[in-house]
């Protein structure tokens, strides 16, 4: 891929967060169900931290999985689809580090990254987003706080508002659900994204829309729900039911994946 073809591809995915409707993320573990979700449309996909480190035997959020994260990268950034990779904090401090990891994300074909505070403070964070923004030029910066996502929402505003100054392409609030505040933080955000996470029995994607929400991510949901399918199945099975029940891709469409 030349260095115009990346530029492009990242100028498209910062695009589909500026339309009438959220961009919905769905979230990828692997190369098989990335190339599926594309394959059914879905023109951007992300990664997720827990569904990576999960698979591999490691713990998320400790910061176990940035060798695995990066060949993932490898593996998905050569599909057509558009790239957002879940990098937990940056695997480092140093926010030297942190933006030498985002250029080789970019290398590999990403074309984003969400990078999260961990509640952590927030000059750190804001010196993370700017090293990214010097090392990785064009990479979208989805800068995560987890103010609801690890406590009750305090200093939300106050992060979002310094990640916005710091240069974050968008801003993303997981655990946040209540219209309300959702609007009071778009209004404050003045034009810069807000991402929300998607949650069971919370607001769908259209209400979403109409306070101002322009990303919509799954997080771990779909890893979560293919391991509660693939435990549907097996007690199906075992009790002497079908179960072949719900949406089960055939053999031969999964071997097309790998092409």
């Amino acid at each position: 891929m030349t260095d115009d073809d990346a530029a492009r591809r990242a100028e498209t995915f910062a695009a589909l967060h500026h339309q009438d409707r959220p961009l919905l993320l769905p979230n990828a573990w692997d190369h098989a169900s990335a190339a599926l979700l594309h394959a059914h449309g879905f023109p951007a996909v992300g990664t997720t931290s827990l569904g990576v480190a999960a698979a591999a035997g490691l713990p998320d959020g400790t910061r176990a999985t940035r060798e695995e994260t990066l060949r993932l990268a490898g593996a998905l950034g050569a599909l057509p689809c558009l790239l957002s990779v879940d990098a937990e904090d940056g695997f480092s401090d140093d926010p030297g580090e942190v933006g030498t990891y985002a250029a080789e994300l970019r290398a590999r074909g990403a074309v984003g990254i969400n990078l999260e505070d961990g509640l952590g403070p927030v000059d750190r964070h804001v010196a993370k987003i700017r090293a990214v923004r010097a090392a990785a030029p064009g990479l979208f910066v989805n800068a995560r706080t987890d103010t609801y996502w690890l406590g009750d929402g305090e200093g939300a505003r106050e992060r979002v508002l310094a990640y916005r100054d710091a240069g974050a392409d968008g801003v993303f609030v997981p655990g946040l659900t209540d219209l309300g505040v959702i609007a009071g933080l778009v209004r404050a955000l003045e034009g810069c994204p807000l991402n929300v996470l998607y949650a069971p029995g919370g607001p769908p994607p259209d209400r979403l829309a109409e306070v101002g929400v322009r990303r919509v991510s799954l997080g771990s949901l779909l890893y979560r729900r293919a391991l509660g399918a693939a435990l549907d199945a097996v007690a199906a099975v075992r009790e002497g039911r079908d179960a072949g029940e719900g949406t089960v891709p055939s053999y031969g469409e999964v071997q097309k994946l790998a092409a």
